[in-house]
């Protein structure tokens, strides 16, 4: 399972000019399930994005996480993560997991965030998303598990 994750000030995801989601300072988590990953992917990787200490303390240093902020999760679906552009200029998606697969661990993931406590906004698996936000930094990390 990989993730880009960005810290916003805020953020929002629409469909067809409907929003579906959005939060103010936290995470927009763009989320993609790969081929081979399994039930204890989703778990992982909201277990580590609960912790990933990368919100300002009292010193200005990236030392909180997001479950010490308080902050909110949007949850948005990308399966382009898995684009590989090792040779020509079109980028190959076969490593992503197939749909029905990706939609199961997608929601999997969101749900497990949720179960951290963590207020949780997300976006429609396989919509065309219009997703909106102010990188709070710029802060922007990749995360694999």
């Amino acid at each position: 399972m990989r993730a880009l994750v960005q810290r916003v000030s805020e953020a929002a995801v629409r469909v067809d000019g409907e929003t579906l989601g959005e939060i103010g300072p936290g995470l927009l988590i763009l989320v993609c399930a790969m081929q081979g990953d399994d039930d204890a992917k989703p778990r992982a990787m909201a277990e580590k994005l609960s912790k990933l200490r990368i919100f300002k303390d009292a010193d200005g240093k990236m030392n909180r996480s997001l479950k010490d902020t308080g902050g909110a999760a949007l949850v948005v679906s990308q399966f382009t993560l898995a684009a590989d552009t090792s040779r020509g200029n079109r980028p190959g998606f076969s490593t992503a997991a197939p749909p029905a697969e990706g939609e199961r661990l997608y929601e999997m993931f969101a749900e497990e965030v949720a179960a951290l406590g963590i207020p949780t906004a997300r976006g429609r698996f396989g919509a065309d998303m219009k997703v909106s936000l102010v990188n709070d930094g710029p802060v922007t990390i990749w995360v694999e598990v």
